[in-house]
This record gives C-alpha cells, structure tokens and sequence, in this order.
C-alpha cells in the first residue's frame, strides 16, 4: 500500500511519502479555514499517487476555529473530504492510528506531530539516551529519547510547555517584540514597539541565515520575504530607519534572546533525565541554531553524537520531519 502522510498545521502545510518525497506549502489557516479541504485536495494531487493517507496536526490551535475541539472535528473533515475516496487514517497522542473520529475523545488527535516524529527518531538511537530538537518556523520541540521510548514529561500542548518540551519561539513566525523589550543601539538602550512589526524570519534574513524569496509574502507587513524589506520591518521595531550595521546589532540580540530561551527550557528537560544524552537528532529547517544550542546545554562536539536530518536525509525532509516519520510509521504499522 502506497502512503502519504500530512501534516496539518495553522501556517504550513506538510507532505511526505517516506521513501524520498517532501514538501510544504504556505497556508494561513486562522485566516480562511473554509479553503482547508481545497488546499489539501491540491496538495495531494501534486504528491505521489497514493491509496491512503495518515494525518497528524497541531492546526486545531489556530484562532480561525472557536476552540480546540471544534478546530480537530474541522480539520478531520476537511481531510475526508480532500482524500477523494481514499482511506484516512489519523495519529493519536498513544501513538496509535485510528480511521474513527470520536467528537468526545478529540484531544487525543489533537497537537500529535512531535509524538509521531519521536517515535520513529528512536530508531536513530540505538537505544543509547538521546535528544530530539526539531526546531521550526513557530516552536520548538526538545524531547527526549530514553531506553528505547518516548520519554516526554507532557503528552499534550499544555503540559509540553509546562515541561520546557515544547518552546513557543521559531525561526520566522514569532514577533520580535515576544522575544526582546529593548535593544541596544549605538551605546543606548531603546525599548522596541510592542506590535507586529517584524518576527524572528526578519531577524534571520538579516544575519544570512534564513533564504531569501521575493515570491513569499508571509511576512509582518505583507511585503517580500527579502534582506532589504527585512531591514524596513527591523527599523519599525525602534520607530525609525535603520542602516545595515544598525540592523545586523539589533538581529544579532534577538538571536540571544532566543537561543536564551531555548537554553532555559532545555535545561528543564536534561535535568529530568535519568541519563545524559549521547545522541541529539536535530530536524526542522531552523536547524542552524542547533550548534550553538548544543554548546549552551554543554553537548558539544566530543560529549554527544549530533545526528543532522538534513544531512542524513536533505533539507525538505528535515523541515518536513513529522510527516516523514508518520508516512513511514504507517507504512511499518498498517492502522486498522
């Protein structure tokens, strides 16, 4: 049986077939979650054929629905209704498949992509102590991987963040202002405009470390996702224009503050493991922080094995690690 598995959050989109083929697509979902089933339906067809799709999501969140429970039920729709006939089957917080939707059990649906790509990252362990650090255009996951199982604190998102599991900061989603109250700028500290002027993307687009695409307007503003529209979206974030020296300082300490962030809550989750990692997998396409992290938790090069998705498997599997991992689960599993 041919899979595909997708996985359906509240910006992107994600497909992958576990045998090679990946890839995302850019859907707002808070803003028309009506378009759902049309934008899946066209996802599919530019896929591989397949008989059956398995599903995972976190886009039940998204604000477009009135809660969780009613976001799941919709998108479970949405999903039968773009399959054209084909089975669906959806993956639960148990790790498990299930082809039945009970409107009663909907969190067990709900936010299962990170358990999906931990359970098949255990494979790449060895049964030694590991990490998983996917880290993503919105949040970031750090999980660990310990005798041979997923050994999260949180099973959902609540409990996640609570843990340090899940981390509400990305590499391009996330507003400056959610990461830094003032900056420093020429020897004086400035207070930075609480409004969504820019995010982390502009940040990265400054430094040279996110990719530059005159096409992609998911922006704050609207405008290109280029270094010279960055630099207008850094410089609202003090009221006033910005040189590229100017720039360049600003990103660099939104950086920090970010990787701060991260150190802080991967601390919480080293300090409840029974045993040091000796393996820490890396996914998601904000993988260029992973170094500077592993530094920060005293994992650096000599003390763990560092195991790159996107060099062992390219960088869109790795930016679509959860959908890879689920095509590939059901693949191994065939849900009933």
């Amino acid at each position: 049986m041919r899979w595909l598995a997708l996985d359906i959050g509240g910006a992107n989109l994600k497909v992958a077939d576990g045998h090679g083929y990946a890839a995302v697509q850019a859907f707002a979902l808070w803003r028309a979650p009506e378009r759902l089933a049309v934008e899946l339906a066209r996802l599919i067809e530019k896929s591989p054929p397949c008989d059956a799709i398995a599903v995972t999501m976190t886009g039940e969140l998204a604000d477009g629905y009135s809660s969780r429970a009613a976001g799941v039920e919709a998108i479970v729709a949405a999903m039968r209704e773009a399959a054209g006939g084909r089975n669906v089957v959806f993956y639960r917080t148990d790790g498990k498949f299930t082809a039945e939707f009970d409107p009663g059990d909907w969190l067990a649906l709900a936010a299962t992509n990170w358990r999906a790509l931990a359970q098949w990252a255990i494979r790449l362990t060895g049964g030694e102590s590991a990490l998983l650090v996917d880290v993503g255009s919105t949040t970031v996951d750090i999980i660990p991987l310990v005798g041979n199982r997923v050994a999260a604190a949180g099973s959902d998102d609540y409990g996640r963040l609570r843990s340090g599991e899940l981390v509400y900061t990305g590499v391009e989603r996330t507003p400056l202002c959610a990461l830094v109250e003032a900056v420093d700028l020429e020897g004086e500290i400035c207070p930075v405009a609480a409004e969504l002027f820019a995010t982390t993307l502009d940040a990265y687009l400054v430094l040279g470390e996110a990719s530059e695409d005159a096409e992609n307007v998911g922006t704050a503003d609207g405008r290109p996702r280029t270094r010279a529209a960055a630099l207008t979206r850094l410089g609202r974030m003090v009221c006033r224009e910005i040189d590229e020296a100017e720039a360049g300082t600003l990103a660099w300490q939104v950086r920090l503050a970010q990787l701060q962030k991260l150190e802080i809550a991967g601390r919480a989750v080293l300090d409840r493991m029974t045993a040091s990692p000796e393996i820490v997998i890396v996914s998601g396409h904000g993988d260029f922080l992973a170094s500077d992290l592993l530094e920060r938790w005293d994992l650096g090069p000599g003390q763990v094995t560092a195991i790159s998705l996107a060099a062992e498997l390219g960088p869109d599997i790795a930016r679509c690690a959860p959908a890879h991992a689920l095509a590939v689960l059901a693949a191994e599993t065939p849900p009933t």
